[in-house]
């Protein structure tokens, strides 16, 4: 016989358990190792272009911009595979990558304000301390 769970749900025994059960719903799922592999070659690959970089010597704008896009591609694999975001979810990828993304737009809101602070202050006390 069966009996009634604690939410109503009725819970089967081994002898009441029907002869075709459907498989279990928290069934483990596998990537391939290929997935795994091909997301560590573009590491590496990555990760050599961001040493180029250094190696190079190459300087100004032209470095920070090649190092943010190296770290933010880097990143994002690491996330979408590694921490298998690319199989989550739209709700759960909103609710990782907004409140990240809510506090860099609020950091340049401050750096854009404090431009003007500074701006405000060398205008009405001068450049002298």
């Amino acid at each position: 016989m069966s009996e009634a769970t604690a939410n109503g749900i009725t819970a089967l025994h081994g002898h009441d358990a029907p002869a075709t059960a459907a498989p279990h719903a928290d069934t483990h799922q596998e990537h391939p190792i290929k997935l795994y592999m091909v997301v560590w070659v573009w590491l590496f690959i990555l990760s050599a272009g961001s040493y180029m970089v250094d190696y190079f010597h190459v300087q100004g704008y032209l470095r920070w911009t090649l190092i943010l896009i190296f770290m933010v591609l880097k990143a994002g694999l690491i996330v979408a595979v590694f921490m298998h975001m690319a199989w989550e979810r739209l709700a759960m990828v909103y609710a990782i990558l907004v409140p990240p993304v809510a506090v860099l737009v609020f950091v340049w809101i401050m750096a854009i304000e404090s431009e003007y602070t500074l701006l405000t202050r060398l205008t009405f006390f001068g450049a002298n301390p």
